[in-house]
């Protein structure tokens, strides 16, 4: 007999099972819109940084690299963190870290103290991601984490919607050093927030019945012994989400930072003008990230397996993406404007199903670690590809290559998690360890 959560996703059962955890939802998206606000401050202020301090292009993309670097080697310790002490604790002291040091940049005066400050920042980010997955797993029945993720995961482009809105405006009255600053009350805040309100279902005192029975009726079935990190790298589909990672990530982070630089220089952009344009690609990825979650929910309606739906989602979200080829050749910046937007929002729905498949093929107790043995290989080639970035624009000060990796990384990393993941298969450790013993 199917699931309450299966029966409720098909359509079978109709029931009103409450809403505690779009609650969750709401406070996962609000921590990764302070994230985003954080690490766009300098993107939108390299102009200014490269006036005020003379950074180059190629110490541009060292100081990027840096950041990669440590998100890289944080999401490692970060996954593992949330795993052993519990999303709650974890979550919080990952937000007062990353906070403390987003503001540290204010004290920076080159690009070697950058770099430190954007070091430092990178440990604390990285523990975003994967603790916000964690409490999807903890939270969602299967088929609601990819719309789950996709809503939180749209704190994202809501947060570097917001940075160019009040950067700008910040920076040119009080200074740039001030413009680092201007996020620290909200970290305060989500904590306060956060700390009192966040328990897992079985401990919720505000969670009914029914919400309660259809959250934890497939959970149960996910309930494995836990297993090193290191062990981990053993199974194919930590492979294939490692893999796609490392080759879609590098994309968003090249639009993260480096989109500021390429309205100004292409389009001649002051920093007070910035704003509209990068307002707008990040508005699209908002949507994007919303519907490309909402998608394997549709296609599961038409009768498809979870797996199924998911990679068609994916694969829609690779095709869209194609387009940016021709942002370089384009003469209008509204023509730029709306490809990126497409592009960037193919993104983000492709990130929203890309980050729920460790909850897909993981039990819970592997999530946080799997998440971040991805997110690592990510950070590593996002450094890769920012170091590379850097070089080219210094030596060629021409975009076009850059956005013809773009264009087709996505499904170049689709065929590599279709040969590997072979249907997004549910690892079972129990059973695992049952044979080898």
């Amino acid at each position: 007999m199917a699931s309450i959560a299966e029966q409720v996703e098909t359509g079978e059962l109709t029931v009103r099972v409450g809403s505690v955890r779009w609650t969750v939802c709401a406070m996962l998206f609000a921590a990764t819109t302070i994230n985003y606000m954080d690490r766009q401050v300098i993107a939108i202020l390299k102009p200014t940084l490269e006036q005020s301090i003379g950074m180059s292009e190629v110490a541009y993309g060292y100081v990027v690299g840096a950041f990669q670097i440590s998100y890289a080697l944080g999401l490692l310790a970060a996954g593992r963190l949330v795993d052993k002490v519990g999303t709650r604790f974890g979550y919080a002291a990952i937000m007062a870290l990353w906070s403390l040091s987003a503001m540290g940049h204010a004290l920076a005066n080159s690009a070697v103290a950058f770099g430190v400050a954007r070091f430092s920042l990178g440990i604390g980010e990285s523990g975003n991601f994967p603790a916000a997955i964690k409490a999807v797993a903890e939270w969602f029945p299967r088929g609601e984490r990819s719309l789950a993720v996709g809503l939180f995961n749209s704190g994202a482009m809501v947060g570097a919607v917001l940075a160019p809105l009040a950067v700008p405006w910040v920076a040119i009255h009080l200074g740039w050093h001030a413009a680092f600053l201007t996020t620290g009350i909200f970290s305060v805040l989500w904590i306060v927030w956060w700390l009192p309100h966040y328990r897992r279902p079985q401990e919720h005192p505000k969670l009914g019945k029914a919400e309660r029975e259809y959250i934890l009726d497939g959970a149960v079935k996910e309930q494995e012994p836990s297993m090193p990190w290191t062990a981990l790298l053993k199974y194919r589909q930590t492979w294939a989400f490692a893999m796609g990672k490392f080759l879609t990530d590098p994309i968003w982070w090249f639009y993260l930072f480096w989109l500021p630089s390429y309205f100004s220089t292409r389009f001649h952009l002051s920093l007070l003008h910035l704003g509209m344009p990068l307002i707008l690609v990040y508005s699209a990825s908002a949507i994007g990230s919303v519907s490309g979650g909402w998608l394997p929910a549709l296609f599961r309606k038409f009768g498809w397996s979870p797996a199924r739906a998911r990679l068609s989602a994916m694969f829609c979200c690779a095709c869209l993406v194609l387009p940016i080829v021709l942002v370089n050749y384009v003469q209008s910046q509204w023509q730029a404007i709306a490809l990126l937007g497409l592009a960037a929002g193919a993104h983000c729905g492709w990130s929203a199903n890309i980050l729920s498949m460790p909850a897909d093929m993981f039990p819970q107790s592997a999530v946080g670690s799997v998440t971040g043995i991805g997110g690592m290989a990510g950070s590593v080639g996002g450094m890769i590809f920012a170091t590379v970035a850097g070089y080219i624009l210094e030596w060629t000060h021409n975009y076009a290559s850059l956005f013809v990796v773009a264009a087709y990384a996505y499904l170049v990393s689709f065929v590599l998690i279709f040969m590997l993941a072979r249907g997004l298969g549910k690892v079972e450790f129990a059973r695992q360890l049952r044979h080898q013993n």
